[in-house]
């Protein structure tokens, strides 16, 4: 896909990852309809975007809820004409222990919430679907080839404490290879990435030890950068022979 002038919706992109992600694509000459739930972080992003002579709208918008999601698609299509990418990065987590003991008692001190549980699923596995769902729709109705990104985490495969996270990042990657296999016909592809430790703002604001711990245990002994997710973004949106993958972008990492 040659990025200049082609309509690519971010989810999430009012800042971090999904930022970074906007501004790369930016300087292709992408146009961007950003989508987060931060009027602020959006227009700060927009205006980013707009700097680099490209046009970028910012849509509030909740991707756990389907109302907001067809009412995004809609309106990206009313205001650009198309929909030729979308990368799904808009995600949350809430950590906590499957099964919590107590280490004097040996009982079940605490368990992993349904709060917590639905809430990651809801925005992460239910807003992914949703979002490339009605993407999906439009490309079909419009006769458009597309992409769709999903974003992982090598966490997929794992990780003490995220249960829920974990779950739903093994579920993204699989779809993006369900959806490889059923939208070739039309053209569509679809892939995903799975970041190791990324150092995004959230990351930055841990205690300078907790950081030199993690990049201690990564071989390229650092967190990698924001930008090096977004150009991998780029890279499987401008490359048409790639579908089905998942990218792990870690330094080195495997959990």
């Amino acid at each position: 896909m040659e990025l200049k002038d082609k309509v690519i919706v971010v989810t999430g992109g009012g800042r971090g990852l999904g930022r970074a992600m906007a501004l790369d694509l930016a300087a292709k000459g992408a146009k961007l309809a950003l989508a987060d739930l931060s009027q602020e972080d959006l227009d700060a992003t927009a205006a980013m975007c707009a700097e680099k002579g490209v046009e970028a709208r910012g849509y509030i918008c909740n991707v756990a809820k389907e109302e907001d999601v067809v009412k995004l698609f809609d309106d990206v299509v009313a205001d650009f004409g198309a929909v030729h990418g979308l990368v799904n990065n808009a995600g949350i987590t809430r950590d906590g222990l499957f099964m919590k003991v107590d280490r004097e008692t040996g009982k079940v001190a605490a368990k992993m919430t349904m709060d917590q549980w639905n809430l990651v699923m809801d925005v992460n596995l239910t807003g992914t679907f949703l979002c490339a769902r009605e993407a999906v729709a439009k490309m079909i109705d419009l006769g458009i080839p597309g992409c769709i990104i999903n974003i992982s985490s090598i966490s997929r495969s794992g990780n003490m404490g995220q249960t829920n996270y974990t779950a739903t990042k093994a579920a993204v990657e699989a779809m993006a290879v369900t959806w490889s296999k059923e939208l070739s016909r039309y053209g569509i592809r679809a892939a995903s990435i799975a970041p190791g430790y990324i150092g995004t703002e959230m990351v930055m604001s841990m205690k300078p030890e907790a950081l030199e711990k993690i990049a201690a245990g990564i071989p390229a002994k650092r967190l990698g950068k924001p930008e090096e997710i977004a150009s991998t973004v780029a890279f499987i949106l401008e490359n048409d022979y790639i579908s089905g993958r998942c990218f792990e972008v870690d330094g080195g990492l495997r959990i």
